[in-house]
């Protein structure tokens, strides 16, 4: 997001310590004019009416759509492989797939974002989902769907994916006022836990028995309904090529990489938060298991902790704003993070059906409390210009750490058994408070004045 001078009365970095490192001006942090029927970067910003505003709204309803076909496609694509093949590693595959393009390409989706107006980005992202699914659809109901167009769906739809979610983020905040970024980012949070965890399952489900080929052709026109909300959306959401300048994708890429590095909250920040999330997957990966091997429940069981913890984070992610309003940023970044690491580790401990309900719930509330603030962090922080490629560095990161986690959680539980993988996992992201405490409270200054429907430099 674009940034304004800060108040000279207000010190930096919380008063005990340097400020944020200073970035040098360099051509990447020039920035456009934003969206039509907004303040520019760097312009003086008069509060707007307490509403988010249309352009929002089209917004949402479009990302809205979009996850519940995600969720469709999502339930749909493992089921449709299953009556293909019954080989573990085959179907396995396709979750790999899916996942394997945010290491691949979210730090080059990051810069095309940067590089192209995001609304179109996104539009042609839309349509590009469109008709892969639709090819997919016409192969089922010809019967000559077969494994190879699944993996070749799963990969193409997740690398899409990284160009279309990177541009979703980076679009929101020329689109909403700075002090409205929790709000509109909790907005959409909770909207998609609804839809792609709640009801695209389902839906899916049903419309498989069905028929195999109705989930794929909802996926699909949900896809194409989105794209066409987002040619309602007004404005120019270029930030803009520098005059004189040739496009170089590795000096681009290598622009957000020494800015987030510089950067030394959000840096701070980053690295803390990723490590959290491995230890997370950890517990999460073996979390089936532990609902089958240490409570003696039913595999089915397992769908009910799904349910808690997609019920908590959508109270979290509307709770979100709210929270904020009534305590310091930092503090209920704090709060959230030590929320999860304290849950994983009681459910360890106390293992019980009612215990890892609560703390499934927890996790699920908590996550999305501290995904909510650190978006709109990020969004306040980081310049319009480099947002996409700052964004996919730190994606890059987590992404990449993921199933590392996963890994070591299963090594884990074979090694010692899982409730230890739980109570280490907790544990391991108790300890992190330490470190996460003491950046955020280096810079409480900054990170709690991110209220303002201005900007602030960084």
């Amino acid at each position: 997001m674009s940034t304004s001078p800060q108040s000279a009365a207000e010190p930096t970095a919380g008063g005990d310590g340097p400020g944020p490192a200073h970035v040098p001006s360099s051509p990447a942090d020039v920035i456009a004019p934003s969206a039509e029927g907004g303040p520019g970067p760097g312009e003086s910003s008069v509060p707007g009416p307490p509403g988010l505003g249309r352009r929002f709204w089209l917004l949402f309803t479009s990302s809205t759509v979009s996850n519940l076909g995600d969720g469709i496609g999502r339930i749909a694509l493992p089921l449709l492989a299953v009556t293909l093949t019954r080989e573990p590693v085959l179907v396995a595959a396709l979750s790999s797939l899916t996942f394997l393009p945010w290491v691949l390409f979210a730090i080059v989706s990051g810069a095309l974002v940067d590089r192209l107006d995001r609304r179109k980005a996104m539009i042609v992202a839309q349509f590009v989902r469109t008709v892969v699914v639709g090819l997919l659809t016409a192969a089922v109901l010809t019967g000559h769907a077969a494994m190879w167009m699944l993996y070749v769906a799963a990969f193409a739809l997740g690398t899409v994916e990284t160009l279309y979610d990177n541009a979703v983020h980076a679009l929101l905040p020329v689109l909403v006022r700075r002090d409205q970024l929790e709000k509109a980012n909790g907005r959409v949070e909770a909207a998609s836990v609804v839809t792609d965890g709640f009801l695209g399952a389902p839906v899916g489900s049903a419309l498989f028995v069905v028929a195999a080929a109705l989930p794929f052709l909802a996926n699909s026109a949900g896809f194409l309904l989105a794209g066409v909300l987002l040619l309602l959306l007004p404005g120019s959401y270029r930030t803009g090529a520098v005059p004189g300048r040739p496009a170089n994708l590795r000096r681009e890429i290598g622009e957000g990489v020494r800015w987030l590095w510089n950067h030394r909250p959000l840096r701070g920040i980053t690295l803390i938060g990723t490590l959290s999330a491995g230890m997370n997957q950890a517990a999460t990966a073996v979390l089936v298991l532990f609902v089958v091997e240490v409570l003696r429940l039913p595999a089915a069981a397992f769908g009910w902790f799904a349910l808690a913890s997609g019920a908590g984070g959508v109270v979290g992610g509307l709770a979100a704003p709210l929270l904020v309003r009534r305590w310091p940023r930092a503090a209920v970044m704090a709060v959230a993070m030590s929320v999860s690491g304290l849950a994983f580790t009681l459910a360890g401990i106390f293992p019980s059906t009612v215990m890892l309900a609560a703390t499934s719930a927890a996790v699920g509330g908590s996550l999305l409390v501290w995904n909510v603030l650190i978006m709109s962090v990020r969004q306040a922080l980081v310049p319009a210009a480099l947002f996409g490629r700052v964004l996919g560095v730190i994606r890059t990161l987590l992404w990449g750490l993921i199933p590392v986690g996963a890994l070591g959680g299963g090594l884990l539980a074979e090694a010692f058994g899982l409730r230890t993988v739980f109570v280490i996992s907790g544990s391991v992201m108790l300890v992190l408070m330490v470190p996460l405490c003491r950046v955020l409270w280096r810079y409480r200054v900054l990170i709690n004045t991110l209220d303002g429907s201005g900007t602030i430099d960084t």
